[in-house]
Order: structure tokens, then sequence, then C-alpha cells
């Protein structure tokens, strides 16, 4: 028997606190469901992963200030800032949407249109720059609509320094002045993007490269926010082809402004030789911009390879399940070192006081959260490698990134918990599948998805789209797998139970 239970249609992941990044989906016809937006599941899905599923308390915020500035009949995104209100308002374009704002709190406000709230929602999903649930819980206190936040333990100290000082801790070649927080982890990776962007293109440099097949946000990012897509905007899938990077930087090496990348990347967990893509960015003036949220700064060494790293802090540091925050650390031995310092702060937006000591509350046990998945990952892969139903593994030792994934590591055993893989009749292992399933990863709470029909349901559901997904090496039932801080026999029990 297994010690996991299956959890409902849209509970809450972790249970018990209204601010959970993750909600269950059980079933393949849930995740289905869900994408299509079939009333009978979005129904039961109350609250999801922060940046694709509206909270109550923002929906609830949204409702109270039209309401309050008579706006009815309108629609409204409360947003993270004064500023995101006013960059978002000026990238609909819409002249009859305002910037609105009551009690401390800003939106942009437009007469109810379904384009227009969809465009808004996909820009607030890529730059991460929509309000958090726990400033809209306060503000519902405030109004009078709540009568009180729901109680959870915080830090009572300077919470800012002391999340500083562990993430630079966790990268060791920064001091906490290289490192500045971001409200999530996309937009640590946006403004990031923006700060170099603006110091390349007066240069004349406007060309981005996108090394392996990243997070849909990311991507997004270069895809929308390049000055134009189709000329300054170059993908090469496979991480592990120096020679093609080369020709690539030898050809437009002056048009280059910068490469970002994933270490390992997701879903597929490989690593490319950052050492070498560092040196030949430097080579070439390119800025270099890596993500090690997969496997942690705690388990890989990147900064010395990069010139600045976005984290996402929601994963791992949040091992509870329940903030959404991010970082920006700056090598300070980069040339553009200074730059950066000078620019983020303009750019990024900044955590709201109750996530950030919240956040700090429990950044003290990402150490042993770490560990624990470090010793329990390498006997999953083995039950996985060797179990007859199981198709293709991967995971931070694939040979194809071994060498490269040990170059990095803090030690031998800094395996990383990410694992991916393919079983032979998806629906029905995942349907017996006893593990939360869910978005996000990095809790101690193990957690399993079908990452690609959650993440890329257009490419899976079109001819085009799986050509694409075939031609960059994904699967499209492709699962991933986030090891928890539960006892490995378990985890293996639940797995081997789906798969008899």
């Amino acid at each position: 028997m297994s010690a996991f239970s299956h959890l409902p249609l849209g509970q809450r992941i972790p249970a018990g606190t209204p601010h959970a990044v993750s909600a269950s989906l059980p079933t393949m016809r849930a995740v289905i469901g869900y994408e299509e937006k079939n009333p009978e599941i979005t129904r039961h899905m109350t609250s999801g992963y922060p940046r694709f599923v509206k909270h109550p308390f923002l929906k609830k915020t949204a409702a109270h200030i039209l309401h309050t500035l008579g706006l009815e009949g309108w629609q409204l995104w409360p947003t993270s800032s004064a500023h995101a209100a006013a960059t978002l308002c000026a990238w609909l374009g819409v002249p009859e949407a305002r910037v609105v704002e009551n009690v401390c709190v800003s939106g942009v406000a437009f007469p109810a249109n379904p384009d227009t709230f969809a465009r808004a929602k996909t820009y607030l999903q890529h730059t991460g720059t929509l309000l958090s649930s726990r400033e809209a819980e306060d503000y519902l206190v405030r109004v009078g609509e709540l009568p009180a936040p729901h109680p959870e333990p915080t830090f009572e100290g300077y919470a800012a320094s002391r999340v500083k000082g562990a993430v630079a801790r966790a990268f060791q070649h920064a001091s906490p002045e290289d490192v500045f927080l971001a409200n999530s982890g996309m937009n640590a990776v946006y403004a990031a993007f923006r700060a170099a962007d603006s110091l390349q293109r007066p240069r004349g440099r406007k060309l981005w490269i996108q090394l392996g097949w990243l997070y849909l946000d990311t991507i997004a990012i270069l895809q929308k926010f390049t000055g134009q897509p189709a000329h300054d905007y170059v993908v090469q899938h496979n991480v592990f082809d120096l020679a093609a990077l080369r020709k690539l930087f030898a050809t437009r090496g002056h048009e280059i402004a910068g490469l970002i990348t994933e270490v390992p990347t997701n879903p597929l967990i490989q690593t490319p030789d950052l050492a070498a893509i560092y040196e030949l960015c430097r080579a070439h003036q390119a800025i270099f911009v890596a993500d090690p949220t997969i496997a942690s700064p705690l388990n890989i060494d990147i900064l010395p390879h990069t010139d600045v790293a976005v984290n996402s802090l929601t994963k791992y540091t949040a091992s509870e399940g329940d903030v959404l925050a991010g970082a920006i650390v700056v090598n300070p031995r980069s040339p553009w070192a200074a730059d950066f310092r000078r620019l983020l702060p303009g750019e990024l937006q900044p955590v709201y006081s109750r996530d950030l000591s919240r956040l700090a509350s429990q950044i003290g046990d990402v150490d042993a959260l770490i560990a624990q998945v470090n010793r329990t990952a390498p006997a999953v892969v083995e039950f996985l490698l060797n179990h007859p139903r199981v198709k293709n593994v991967w995971w931070s030792e694939h040979p194809d990134s071994r060498d490269n994934y040990l170059k990095i590591a803090r030690s031998p055993a800094s395996i990383g918990s990410m694992i991916s893989f393919t079983v032979e009749n998806l629906a029905e292992f995942y349907d017996r599948l006893s593990l939360p399933k869910g978005p996000s990863f990095g809790m101690k709470t193990s957690l399993i998805c079908p990452f690609i029909y959650l993440a890329h349901y257009d490419l899976v559901t079109s001819e085009h789209g799986r050509a694409q997904l075939a031609a960059a090496g994904l699967d499209p039932e492709l699962l991933r797998l986030s090891i928890g801080s539960e006892p490995a026999d378990d985890i293996i029990a639940a797995l081997a139970e789906a798969l008899a």
C-alpha cells in the first residue's frame, strides 16, 4: 500500500494555506479539462500556480476596487506596483484602459473585453508583475472584506537581510549587495533580460540566443520582448553542440546581445558546458544569463561562469510551497557587474513585505531539504531505470549531461530533486499514481505532472506543435517528478503501485 493518498481535484498543495502555489490535478482528464477550460474541471480550481490562476483574493480585490470607483461593467488586473500598472497599461494600448489605485493597491481597469483581459493576463504571467495574494489579502482586511490575515509563522527581524544573506551564501561567490530580490522568479528573469538588453541595444547588439528548451515564460520573453523577434531571436535546442554555437558567434557575434539558458534545462535536465559558453560570451562581449533553479544553487556552482544568475526562490528556498519570490545574483567579477547593480533596482518588482517575512521564516529549512533529496533521488532514478514499463529517464547525471554537470556540482552527491521520464500508457499510470499531482517543484512535498501537457498544451494538440517538440527532443507524454522530503521507499512504492 502506498503511503500517499489521492488528492481531490483542485485541493491546494500544500493544504491548509490560502497561499499554496500548487493545486491537485489528479487525472489526465483533469489536466486536459484544465487546459481546455472545461467548466466541469475549472469550477474545482479555486487556486493554482499564482501566475496562471487568478487567486480568489485577487478576484475579490479587483471586484472591490471596481465597485468602490464606480466602474461597474469593467474588468481589472491588480499589479505588484503602480509602475507595473503603468507599464501594463502602455503595453495594452487600449484607449479606454486606465491605471487605478485604491487603498495602496494599483491595477489596470478597462471596459469588459475578453481579448484585453487575456492579453493583460499573459503579459503579467510573462513579466511576473501580478499582485501578491498576501498583499491582496491585506487589502481585503483593510477594507473590511476579511476579518484577519491567515495565521502563519513569519520572521520577526529584518527579513530582506536574512534572505539576501542566505541567497549570497548559496551562490558562495557573491555578497548580499550582489543579490537583488524580485517578487517572483519570472520577474527576476524579465528584469535581468531588460537590464541586459538596455545595456546592449545602444551598442547595436539586439540578438538574443536561447540555449536549450527552456521554461515557457522565459521562451515567451525572448519571443515577445526582443526588438524584432524574427531577426533578433535565435534558438539552439542542442545544449551540447558547442561547434554550432561557436559558428553562430563567429558569423553574428557583433550582433549578439546575450545568451540565456537554464542549468540544468527544464524539463530535460540537460547541462551545457558553462565554462566554455561563458568564455565564448566574454570573447564576443555578449551577456550570459543562467538559471540554476532546477538543481538549486546549493547543488551547483554557476556564478563564476555567468554574468548574472536568475533564480526562483519559490523553489526549494520557499520549501513549504506558499511563497512566490525570485532573485537576481550578479557575478562581482563580471565586466557588467557595476552596470547591473545600477540598473536592476529600476527593473525588478520588490517582494511584498509579508511574503518576504514568510520566506525568511522558512529559508533555514532549505539545506536540510536539499540534503534529503540528494539522498533520495539516486534510489528513485535506479528504480525507474530498471523498470520495464519506464521508457526513458532524464536526470542530472544522464550520460549526455553527466560530465558537464559534475564540473559544476558542489559535490558528487549533489544530484538534485528533478527527474523526468516517460512510461507506457501515460493516462493509466498517471491516474493510478497516488503521489501529489500538480504544477511547481522544489517543495518538501513531492510533486509530479505531465509537464508538456501543462506548459505547452497548444503544441501537444497540433501536428505542427508535435513536430516542434520532436525537433527539440521532447516527448509530449514526458512526466516531471520533483522529489520531496518523504522517504525514498515511500516514493518508490507509490511509483511501483502505479506501474504494476
